[in-house]
Formats: structure tokens, C-alpha cells, sequence
């Protein structure tokens, strides 16, 4: 009898579950290197002010983010996935796959997509028909549509430099690249109107595949999260424009400068007013199921909507573009409703 006695305590101890001394007892973030410094701030004043532990901020890229946001519910999935552009429809539906039904958007500012270049060259006014046609796959030669060949910027408009083109920018998984997939290669007055696209591409999906594009001839080259690497390859090639978010731009204006899109110079003011053609908002996504089983959430994004609503504060100075006066009251009531 002691020996089933204690050969059943060896099962139970060995093989039935016991409470999770190790559960988790912080807030988890992944996404956006754009919003990843705002955030990071945030969780930083968050810890310093409540009793919670510092939440861990993951910058990964909105794509990524998604993909970890959206794979489930339970402490070994993020609380909040942050983003540089909307969720897709399909993150959605990966979303309500695995039980994700609760997710909520909140829009915490303003960024702009900027194109930049080291602040001893050449300043750039670019077109955005410029900035197609120096990313484009695809060229018009005699008519036709041919690979791109364009190896200079006065070979794009003779206006432009007769500088070789050389761009760093972001990769496919960056809410960047998408901004300038949907601003510049699918801009409606350009690439899906055009009359020679359409010729070739007369199903408009297809088209839209060809129109986004990239070309592959090494004269964009993806970077990935980190864009100290874009700074770097700056600072060393006068001739190099890098793409990325303005609050980068900000944060490294003693070394590099902003090309002027149409005219228009990359500013907090231009930006916000929509002046900018590449401005662009940021989002929280929150996974509301979590509210009631992770310490500090509702806390948490309390605390962020405290920041975001803040004038002149640190996340100005970082090149966050503050929200107006009433969509910061819109994503108040938003959060304060389900928290």
C-alpha cells in the first residue's frame, strides 16, 4: 500500500499541472520600429510611476508583429501589437483564427515617410512621379515597358543631379516599405492610370503586382530594423538617400536632411495638417481579452493616451506628431471605455 501510495504522489507530482509560479507579470509589445521608441518611452515613465514591472518592447516590424499578435490568446502571446500602417484584412482573419476576436485600434499620432540624404549633399525636391520612377521595376523605353535601367538621377528628370541612384530603405515587413508601396507606387495619378500599364496590364490586379514592384538591380537595397544602419551608409556615401520615418530624421538632424516632396519640406507642422504627402498615422492594436489577465494593461494604455494627449512633451521631441485636440478625446473615450 506505501508503495501505490507513493507511486501515485510520484504521478501527480510529476505529471499533473501545477500553478505557474512563472506566469507572467508583464506586458508584452512587439512591432513597429517606428512607434517602438514612443513605446519604449512610455513603458519606461510606466514603470517609474506604478508598482508594475517595465513592459517588454519588441522591435520586430508591423508585419511580424502581426503574425506574433494574431497567433493566439494566453501569456506566451503579446498584449499589444504597435504598427506604422492599418492591420490587413488577412492579419485579421489569422487573428479570429486563433481565438483573437477582441482587438482594438488606436491611432497615438503622426509620422511622415521621409527621404533623406547626408546634410553635406545635395538637397532633393523629388516628384512622387520622380520617386516611382527611380524605384520602379519597370521603365518606358521607345514606348515600351523594359526592365529599369536608370542609373542617375538626371537620367529620372534633368532637374535632378547626375548623381548615381542609391537607396536604402525598408524591408517587405516594415509598415515603411508599405507606406511607400501605397504613396508613391500605387499613387492613382501614376502607375495604376497609366496609360502603358494598363496596356500591359489589363487585369488590375496584376497590374497593382507589377506597379508595386521594386527593382532588383541592387540600386534599392533593404535594410532591416535598424536604421542606424541607413545613417551609417549616409554618412559615408554622400551620394546614398535613405528612406525611413521622420522621427528618425529628428533624432539624427546634425547628420542628415530631408528632401522636400513636391515643394514640401518634412515637418511637425506639414505633416500634421497633411500638407506632406507621405504622412502617415501610428497604431496601437490591443488585444482586449488579455485586460482582465495581464497586471498593468489597463494601466497601461491609461497611461499612454495620458502621454500621447501631453503638449510639447518627450514624445514631441522624439518626432511623435501629436493627435488634434479631438481625435485625442475620440481615442480617450475609446480607451476608457474598455478600461
Amino acid at each position: 500500500m506505501m508503495l501505490r501510495a507513493f507511486f501515485l504522489i510520484f504521478i501527480f507530482t510529476v505529471f499533473m499541472p501545477l500553478p505557474n509560479a512563472d506566469a507572467r507579470k508583464y506586458i508584452t509589445i512587439v512591432g513597429s520600429s517606428t512607434v517602438f521608441p514612443f513605446i519604449s518611452f512610455i513603458a519606461e515613465d510606466f514603470s517609474r510611476v506604478f508598482s508594475f514591472r517595465t513592459p517588454v518592447v519588441e522591435s520586430i516590424g508591423s508585419g511580424p508583429g502581426f503574425k506574433m499578435f494574431c497567433s493566439g490568446m494566453g501569456e506566451n502571446t503579446p498584449d499589444i501589437a504597435t504598427s506604422s500602417r492599418p492591420i490587413k484584412d488577412a492579419e485579421r482573419e489569422l487573428c479570429k483564427r486563433n481565438k483573437v476576436n477582441e482587438v482594438v485600434e488606436v491611432i497615438i499620432g503622426y509620422d511622415g515617410v521621409v527621404v533623406a540624404n547626408s546634410n553635406q549633399s545635395h538637397r532633393f525636391d523629388f516628384t512622387k512621379k520622380d520617386l516611382f520612377e527611380a524605384l520602379s521595376l519597370y521603365s518606358q523605353e521607345d514606348g515600351e515597358l523594359v526592365k529599369n535601367n536608370k542609373k542617375f538621377w538626371s537620367d529620372i528628370n534633368q532637374v535632378l543631379p547626375e548623381t548615381e541612384i542609391e537607396i536604402y530603405g525598408p524591408h517587405q515587413n516594415m509598415g515603411t516599405y508599405e507606406t511607400v508601396i501605397n504613396s508613391i507606387m500605387l499613387d492613382q495619378y501614376s502607375c495604376m492610370n497609366s496609360g502603358i500599364f494598363k496596356e500591359n496590364y489589363k487585369d488590375s490586379e496584376e497590374r497593382k503586382k507589377a506597379c508595386s514592384s521594386i527593382r532588383d538591380d541592387g540600386r534599392y537595397i533593404e535594410v532591416g530594423i535598424n536604421e542606424n544602419i541607413i545613417i551609417q551608409k549616409l554618412k559615408s556615401n554622400k551620394n546614398a538617400l535613405g528612406v525611413f520615418s521622420f522621427s528618425f530624421l529628428m533624432r539624427n538632424q546634425d547628420k542628415i536632411q530631408g528632401s522636400t516632396i513636391a515643394g514640401i519640406e518634412p515637418t511637425y507642422e506639414n505633416i500634421s495638417s497633411g500638407e506632406y504627402t507621405l504622412a502617415r498615422p501610428l497604431y496601437l492594436y490591443i488585444k482586449k481579452e488579455h485586460l482582465n489577465t495581464v497586471d498593468g494593461l489597463r494601466e497601461f494604455i491609461r497611461e499612454v493616451v495620458d502621454s500621447i494627449s501631453t503638449k510639447d512633451g518627450y514624445l514631441s521631441r522624439l518626432g511623435l506628431i501629436r493627435l488634434s485636440d479631438e481625435n485625442i478625446k475620440k481615442v480617450a473615450e475609446k480607451i476608457y471605455d474598455i478600461a
